[in-house]
């Protein structure tokens, strides 16, 4: 497992915690809060580029 540094927990409603974390190959993690062992990862771009869609509203239609 790579080493990863991960931020403080963004929580929403009820148990909604997740954690986003980087390592020194410029990649980053997204992770369920107590699950850091499964997560999804990519670019740091590329998680860039996704909060910035859903910041604009582009995963409005998911909610």
């Amino acid at each position: 497992m790579p080493k990863v540094s991960w931020e403080a927990p963004f929580c929403g409603e009820g148990n909604s915690c997740f954690r986003i974390g980087t390592d020194n190959n410029g990649n980053a993690y997204i992770a369920r809060n107590g699950e850091e062992d499964r997560y999804l990862t990519d670019s740091i771009e590329a998680l860039r580029t996704l909060i910035q869609d859903i910041k604009a509203g582009k995963a409005d239609h998911l909610l």
